[in-house]
């Protein structure tokens, strides 16, 4: 998955996150929003782990 890809994942997971909560879907927005941080979190560990190992 290419970097532009991911990060068009990563911001519609949080735009639908944002809608679920407006909503008052709070356990549907929540989990969307854990998704989203998850999986920003793992794409810049893995891009700090390259860039500090090598």
């Amino acid at each position: 998955m290419t970097t532009f890809y991911r990060d068009i994942l990563i911001g519609i997971t949080f735009f639908v996150g944002i809608v679920g909560f407006i909503s008052g879907q709070f356990i549907i927005s929540t989990v969307l929003f854990a998704i989203a941080a998850v999986l920003s979190n793992t794409y810049l560990n893995r891009e700090f782990y390259k860039s500090a190992h090598g």
